[in-house]
This record gives C-alpha cells, structure tokens and sequence, in this order.
C-alpha cells in the first residue's frame, strides 16, 4: 500500500523551523534534570532533552546545551567547563512541574533549587547536590567538551561515575520504567511518560 510522504531539506527552513521540525521528529527525548556548582559555589538545575545515552562501558551519556542569544555560554556550560561535575536526574511524574520550572531563566548568582525550594541531598563523588525526590540521579564528571554546529552548541559527554536509584521504582535490581513515570519531551510543549509500557520479542 503506498504512502504519501512530504520530503524537506532541513537546510531549507530557518533556525526556528530547523529547531521545531527536529524536535517534533526526534521523539520521544529523555530528559537531563542537571545540577550543577558554579565556581562561587551557586547550584544550578536546568532540564535538557538534547541528551541520551552514548556507551556503557564506562558509562558515559551525551549533554548538548545551546548558547544564549548573544551567543554567551548557559549557567551549566559555563559550570561543566569550570569544574567538570554534574548530577543528571531523570524526571519522573511526581516533579515534572518543578523540572519544567527550572527552565526559567535565572541570574547566574541565584539557585534554581533554592528558588523552587528544592530539598536535596549531599552527593558522594562530585559536589553538586542532588535532588531528594528523583527517581534516579547519576553523578558524572565531563571527559570531552565540544562545540558543534552553526550555534554553536556546546555538546559534553559525561562518565557516570555512581548512580543513585531510589528502592520504590526497582523490579528486583533494575529501574522499572512503569513504576518510575519518566518523563519525555516531545515537540512544543508537549511530554510523554512511561507509565505505559509494552515488549515486543526480539530475534536471537
């Protein structure tokens, strides 16, 4: 049965339309709820959904951060290029509203998580803090930063070195994506979870 298509060259559009076709075509996005210490010590948490996973041997995961309008570097670049460490949490149901929050932009002297009114909890191996409630919080330091693309936007890749996985959402020893209601960024203002999930078998 044939299909109709509508074929685009991305290099067509404008920076808007490259950016809105991109992200309602690359769906659903996990969400990187990072905080991290500025040098003067002030936590940042900011969400990015350009983020995913990249080896597990070490573990590493890749953060893309785009610059500001004036082409200046954001609080968790400058940060990550400062010190190095972050914490990346994964977003659940239950503080998807404080997540979305964390977006806005505040000055570089104020805390986002002292904004929201945050708890949080002391982390083991890097020094910015991580968030009481999350499902699941990975403590990374950076092993690469590069600038890519016409922006330019800052990608890092981060080596998870200890991750925090909080007992309610396990099934036996691994994190039970049903029980933990992750939450994905689609296009616009638009997410998903996945309280609702299913299994297809695949080949041996």
């Amino acid at each position: 049965m044939s299909e109709s298509h509508r074929s685009l060259i991305p290099s067509d559009l404008d920076r808007a339309g490259r950016y809105h076709l991109m992200t309602s075509c690359v769906v659903p996005r996990p969400i990187a709820w990072t905080s991290t210490l500025s040098s003067s010590g002030i936590s940042n948490l900011a969400p990015f959904s350009f983020f995913g996973g990249v080896s597990s041997d070490p573990w590493t995961v890749m953060l893309s951060v785009g610059r500001r309008r004036d082409g200046s570097y954001k609080d968790t670049s400058q940060n990550l290029i400062d010190n190095s460490e972050a914490v990346i949490h994964i977003s659940t149901r239950e503080n998807e509203r404080e997540m979305v929050a964390s977006s806005a932009g505040l000055d570089p002297e104020e805390s986002e998580i002292d904004f929201l009114q945050l708890a949080t909890f002391p982390s083991i191996d890097v020094a910015p803090p991580r968030i009481a409630t999350a499902a699941i919080a990975m403590e990374s330091r950076v092993v690469q930063h590069q600038e890519v693309g016409n922006g330019p936007i800052d990608l890092f890749l981060l080596e998870v070195i200890r991750v925090h996985l909080r007992e309610d959402v396990l099934d036996k020893d691994l994190p039970d994506a049903a029980k933990m209601g992750a939450v994905g960024r689609l296009g616009g203002t638009g997410y998903c979870d996945t309280t609702a999930t299913y299994e297809i078998d695949r080949p041996h």
